[in-house]
């Protein structure tokens, strides 16, 4: 069986998926605002999964659903849907307690299990994610704002008590932002855009949430979830192209917070039309070109099976993934070799398939792009070093390792977002120092070494280079806890459970001088459970 006729054979008829992966097409008609499941009659945007089926007419992607295509005109109802939820900080949920917000987020998150099935089901459909990572997905995404929760408690209890300095007494507080513009990638569409929505709004902030083009649909089943959870306005959904809806919500200035992760081309644009740039508050995540370092010291089994991992989970589409691998001419051939090997043993086929590790491309184009990057390279100097590198049929690309990779080359600087590996080979350890100070990107970088001096001193030049350095073990964005970021144009503001809540919060203070009448007024206003904001209540 030639390889064409393997890939062919993973995309089966329909009536061969097994039953319970199976999936109803979802028409979706109605979109979140003002508390209100509001009903659409207008345009609809057909999603087609990458999975595809045989015709007589070659291999055709499935429909699974459609939704609106809503127009500024229904942006503008969010937003000052949103506005009049926030009310300049006077609104119900903004002055909600602490306590009573992490109540609403709570029963959230009952109704979000209940709806665990069709999402993670949606996820592997949409976009061909595989049934393990669709299901990781979910349950890491409950176990973020679990962790949410937790953090904010923790940042509740320390805030509780009062601060005494010169004569004065004061409490501080984090107190919420405003309205919130919360937009997520199609690689992590549930994960990710929650990092941001999550933390934005159990801190008091009313949000807009438009989802990705590709992933938009498994949002849909979670609508009643946040229409039953919380105040009416406080949630609310922005449908439609998004070069269509969101510049004219940029330009009101009424967007307090933009919370993007996407392209560096497409959050600068959208900060621009912000008519007050110094009053907008930026969390972004954005693109990068993550290289891995592969000295002569390295255990090159080790680095290859972290480098297949990094360059490769979810078919390399993820910002965090290894987009370029250094490896030091001495051992450049055995790495490749190692690579190719390691490469050919990962299983491909639909997402459902068990052990499955490379899977179709849900953008309608990345085939052709990716073949476009290969054959530039090539013609460039650079030879396909594995088997089959870069055989393609429909929606399915299988990986290509590309070597030797050198400046004139596409592959070189541009983020492939997927199954595509270039390799560098280097002499001296200031090449790859000097690609990453070149770099517009700064996210992360992967060292694999052995020697102890060598990585300390690696260490030291690129902790200012890049936001995180990984010894011996590939670039990633967990666990949770730990900041999530990046230098240059790969990033804007900090994520992680502890700095989320602070990236969309602000300190705010309520003081006085300590006189008896004034510690009289506080003593009153605190024993009388007066506000929500001077308060002694600790949650456990």
């Amino acid at each position: 069986m030639s390889f064409q006729d393997q890939i062919s054979s993973i995309f089966v008829e329909e009536s061969q998926i097994p039953a319970e992966f199976q999936i109803e097409e979802v028409h979706q008609r109605e979109y979140l605002c003002n508390g209100e499941m509001k009903q659409w009659i207008g345009p609809v945007s057909e999603v087609y999964s990458p999975v595809c089926f045989p015709t007589t007419d070659g291999f055709v992607r499935k429909l699974i659903g459609t939704y609106p295509i809503c127009t500024e005109v229904e942006a503008n109802d969010a937003l000052e849907a949103a506005i009049a939820a926030y009310d300049n900080g006077r609104g119900e949920w903004p002055t909600m307690s602490v306590d009573g917000r992490i109540k609403c987020m709570e029963r959230f998150i009952y109704k979000m299990i209940e709806q665990r099935t069709l999402v993670v089901k949606l996820l592997m459909w949409e976009i061909g994610k595989s049934y393990g990572d669709s299901a990781k997905e979910f349950d890491r995404t409950i176990e973020y704002i679990n962790a949410t929760i937790d953090a904010l408690k923790a940042l509740d209890r320390k805030s509780s008590r009062f601060e005494m300095a010169e004569g004065l007494i004061a409490q501080i507080r984090r107190s919420p932002l405003g309205v919130v513009l919360c937009m997520g990638p199609f690689n992590y569409p549930l994960n990710e855009t929650f990092t941001t929505l999550i933390p934005a709004l159990i801190m008091g902030n009313t949000i807009l949430f438009k989802p990705p083009k590709h992933g938009t649909l498994l949002h849909y089943p979670l609508l009643r979830a946040f229409q039953e959870s919380f105040p009416k306005g406080v949630v609310n959904t922005v449908y439609g192209r998004g070069a269509v809806v969101t510049p004219g919500l940029m330009q009101t200035g009424k967007i307090n917070v933009l919370a993007f992760i996407g392209s560096s081309k497409v959050a600068n644009d959208l900060k621009k039309r912000h008519p007050k740039i110094n009053r907008l508050r930026a969390v972004l995540s954005l693109d990068a070109k993550n290289a891995a370092i592969v000295t002569k010291n390295a255990d090159l089994h080790l680095a290859v099976s972290e480098c297949v991992l990094g360059a490769l989970s979810f078919n390399g589409q993820r910002c965090t993934a290894i987009k370029v691998i250094f490896v030091h001419k001495d051992v450049a051939d055995e790495f490749l070799k190692l690579l190719s090997e390691e490469v050919s043993k990962l299983k491909f086929g639909l997402p459902w398939d068990r052990d499955v590790k490379l899977t179709p491309l849900p953008e309608a184009n990345k085939t052709d792009y990716l073949t476009d990057i290969v054959n530039d390279a090539i013609a460039n100097g650079a030879k396909v070093i594995n088997e089959n590198g870069g055989e393609t049929l429909a929606s399915f690309f299988y990986p290509a390792i590309v070597y030797p990779v050198n400046e004139k080359m596409k592959l070189y600087r541009e983020e492939q977002f997927g199954p595509v590996i270039p390799v560098i080979p280097f002499e001296s350890i200031e090449e790859p120092i000097d690609y990453q100070i070149d770099s517009p990107h700064g996210m992360q970088v992967s060292i694999f070494s052995n020697d102890a001096s060598e990585i300390s001193s690696l260490i030291d030049p690129f902790v200012n280079l890049v936001s995180r350095v990984n010894i011996n073990s590939q670039c990633q964005r967990g666990p949770d806890v730990f900041p999530f970021t990046g230098r240059k144009d790969s990033a804007e503001g900090t994520l992680s459970v502890y700095d989320a809540l602070r990236a969309f919060s602000i300190r705010s203070l309520v003081a006085t001088k300590m006189n008896d009448t004034n510690k009289h007024i506080i003593n009153e206003i605190v024993n009388g459970n007066d506000s929500n904001f001077l308060s002694t209540k600790f949650i456990l």
